[in-house]
């Protein structure tokens, strides 16, 4: 495995197979995603695990973290998602944050990531603001 940066055109498909398989295309896009710094996971030289890092100032927002799902449960996002992680340390960021489902909330605890009281819903699904000092 191993872990690059790639373009954001490169990460809509997998958001859109993992994250919205019953939507098109051009719901997973980010009005700023090119802003964003975008990273993939490879084994073997396909594409496994995207997510995209957005840094404003001394804080972090990872967004559209998704892992094929026949490869979900093995590690692979847990490896993309440590080295973001380290990533945004690297950049002297002081907080990394996410919009998480909220039924992926205890997956984010075990990056030490803290839910807040902030919640509000997208597209039917319900979402929590977690966060972590860095």
């Amino acid at each position: 495995m191993n872990v690059r940066q790639i373009s954001k055109e490169d990460t809509w498909q997998l958001r859109q197979s993992v994250m919205w398989p019953d939507k098109n295309i051009e719901y997973v896009k980010i009005d700023n995603d090119h802003e964003g710094i975008h990273y993939g996971l490879f084994d073997h030289n396909e594409l496994c695990s995207v997510i995209s890092l957005f840094v404003q100032g001394d804080t972090a927002q990872f967004r559209k973290f998704a892992t094929d799902t026949s490869r979900q449960g093995k590690g692979y996002g847990t490896t993309l998602l440590n080295y973001v992680i380290n990533e945004a340390k690297e950049m002297n960021t002081k907080i990394i944050w996410c919009n998480a489902r909220k039924n992926k909330t205890t997956y984010y605890k075990r990056f030490g990531l803290t839910p807040s009281n902030e919640t509000f819903q997208k597209g039917g699904v319900d979402y929590v603001i977690m966060s972590r000092h860095l």
